[in-house]
């Protein structure tokens, strides 16, 4: 019978079990040894009554108990590990692991310096960069995979209650082949220079649903619709499909500016929609002590060359990314 006799490290040792798909990389991932795992899960499983693991398997696979098991047995280290992130603050500071997302561009122009200052002014905290592109950014905050991510505020969130503080502010441009007439002027380019031009966009390609990246919400804007030839979210693939000749790269200032641009030319795109880039988290979770001091650092953080600070005083800053219930204590 399960009762409060059960060791933390029985539950460490199943969870290792699980997550690394066997008990010899269990044991590497623990730094135990394979026989303490098999004993800390056979423990586990006499205290259970019920086998958690089914051996016959190879790897072992969870048994419809063990995946019961498996909910509580994270939901507890959670805990534990929440409990002692609040008990640093008792000891003189934060301190724990963060899980932080970001998309490309950002990543590139933002976190190094930010992962520096942090490294001096919170040494008892490290930060475990994720990149990926900005809609799967929604479902790592969603599963809890990152604690905090850098995302734009567009395309919002269609799921969730991802709350945000908006950082910056930053102009879309074209990425043109240097031999293209458009490359020989310097003037923001107007949507109808290029709108009939094969064009590569940042995102996904897709059929079903318009995206809603800032590019496609200008061409509109405009009276056109934006059909790309090819989509990526890597900067330095847009900028060299653009200088291996298959159209003209839509994309924002920071992509750019941590690109290769040798072959190419860049040009703003003249018009009203600027990418709002913020840091998000999930309301629905509690925020780590760590997580809080990170999120505090990245509002307070310099900007990315190239960018504006964005007035947080206007509106429709505010409320880019609306939760479905009230705001979180750590987003004012």
């Amino acid at each position: 019978m399960l009762n409060a006799d059960v060791r933390l490290e029985w539950l460490v040792s199943f969870l290792a079990v699980v997550e690394n798909g066997g008990f010899s990389s269990a044991a590497e991932a623990t730094h135990r040894s394979q026989p303490r795992v098999s004993m800390h899960v056979a423990s586990l499983e006499r205290a259970v009554g019920v086998p958690v693991l089914d051996r016959r398997k190879r790897p072992s696979e969870v048994t419809p108990a063990g995946a019961v098991l498996l909910l509580h047995a994270r939901s507890i280290l959670r805990d534990v590990e929440l409990a002692e992130a609040e008990m640093s603050t008792f000891r003189g500071g934060a301190r724990g692991v963060v899980n932080f997302g970001a998309y490309p561009s950002a990543s590139a122009a933002f976190m190094p310096q930010l992962l520096r200052d942090l490294s001096e002014s919170e040494p008892d905290i490290t930060i475990s960069l994720v990149e990926t592109d900005t809609l799967e950014l929604d479902n790592a905050l969603l599963r809890g995979d990152v604690d905090l991510c850098l995302r734009p505020v567009t395309p919002r969130p269609t799921q969730g209650a991802i709350r945000s503080r908006p950082l910056w502010r930053e102009r879309l441009v074209a990425v043109i082949p240097e031999d293209d007439p458009l490359a020989e002027d310097e003037k923001a380019l107007e949507v109808a220079d290029i709108a009939y031009r094969d064009l590569i966009s940042i995102g996904r390609l897709e059929s079903d649903v318009p995206p809603s990246f800032e590019a496609y919400q200008l061409f509109r804007d405009e009276g056109y619709e934006l059909h790309p030839v090819q989509a990526t979210n890597q900067p330095q693939s847009l900028v060299s499909m653009v200088r291996a000749g298959l159209g003209i790269g839509l994309t924002n200032a920071l992509a750019a500016q941590i690109s290769d641009l040798s072959g190419v030319r860049v040009r703003e795109l003249n018009g009203p929609h600027e990418r709002v880039v913020a840091v998000c988290w999930n309301a629905d979770v509690v925020l780590s002590p760590a997580a809080r001091t990170v999120l505090t650092a990245l509002a307070q953080a310099r900007v990315p060359a190239g960018t504006r600070p964005v007035d947080r005083s206007r509106p429709e800053i505010r409320q880019v990314i609306a939760p479905r219930r009230g705001v979180h204590p750590a987003s004012e």
